[in-house]
């Protein structure tokens, strides 16, 4: 039987394994998904060798850029992002291939065409880790302009939150929370943004989806902004995932 799985420090919140276990239930196809709690990104070699069906993994919080030196390849997508959240693990005669892809990155775009922007991109994206750096890949691309904020500002160009003034608040229509606060078990963390400032012209993107509606989102929705959750974004990179694993090197375009 192939196995798939999930790696992360913590992975009380995840929905992966019913959402897998439930899509290889309906097509009858004969494998597992299994969540792997890893106390350390080193130890994923250990894992794969003596997980000997182990054929892909998908990675969450907090090993998404810091696995990427344990692979074997990356492709030129997740290389630019700087983060992985889809591995494909081939094996050879004895030899085992790691290979990692980014799919946070377009299941986001194809997410973000739920919202009505028309000519106002403008955005506040709240994290720089891997999620948050997917999310800055989008908005690049697509000719958005935006800001990065985290508690640290360490990233250049980034900002604190506490440089988050209601002039930047009013100048931008998107907010992103690509952080895992608010995720469950700590339901009731809220990103420090001043809150009073968001109004009905905001919409919210929470890349969460445990729960389904976010403190971040009903306080936005509180204040009457639009708010999505990451529950279609999870589906979107499960199914891009499940493409990755079957394909053969070279296949993925």
């Amino acid at each position: 039987m192939h196995i798939y799985g999930l790696i992360g420090s913590t992975l009380k919140h995840s929905w992966s394994r019913e959402y897998f276990i439930r899509k290889f239930a309906a097509a009858g196809i004969h494998a597992d998904y299994k969540l792997f709690e890893l106390a350390h990104v080193g130890d994923l070699p250990a894992l794969v060798s003596s997980e000997k069906q182990l054929c892909g993994l998908n990675v969450t919080i907090p090993y998404k850029q810091s696995v990427i030196p344990f692979l074997s390849g990356i492709s030129p997508e997740a290389e630019t992002i700087g983060a992985v959240n889809t591995i494909r693990i081939e094996r050879q005669g004895g030899k085992i291939s790691m290979t990692g892809f980014n799919t946070d990155a377009p299941a986001f775009s194809a997410e973000l065409g739920r919202f009505d922007f028309r000519d106002d991109k403008s955005a506040l994206v709240l994290g720089t880790g891997g999620a948050a750096m997917a999310v800055a890949h989008v908005l690049k691309n697509e000719g958005w302009t935006f800001s990065m904020v985290s508690r640290g500002g360490k990233l250049p160009g980034s900002l604190t939150y506490a440089m988050v003034t209601p002039e930047i608040m009013a100048s931008v229509k998107l907010i992103v929370n690509a952080t895992p606060l608010g995720m469950y078990p700590d339901v009731d963390a809220l990103p420090p943004l001043p809150w009073d400032c968001v109004t009905e012209s905001h919409q919210l993107f929470d890349l969460i989806y445990n729960p389904e509606k976010t403190c971040f989102m009903q306080t936005g929705m509180a204040k009457g902004a639009m708010a999505i959750n990451g529950l279609g974004m999870l589906k979107r990179q499960a199914e891009m995932a499940w493409e990755i694993w079957q394909k053969a090197p070279g296949q993925e375009k």
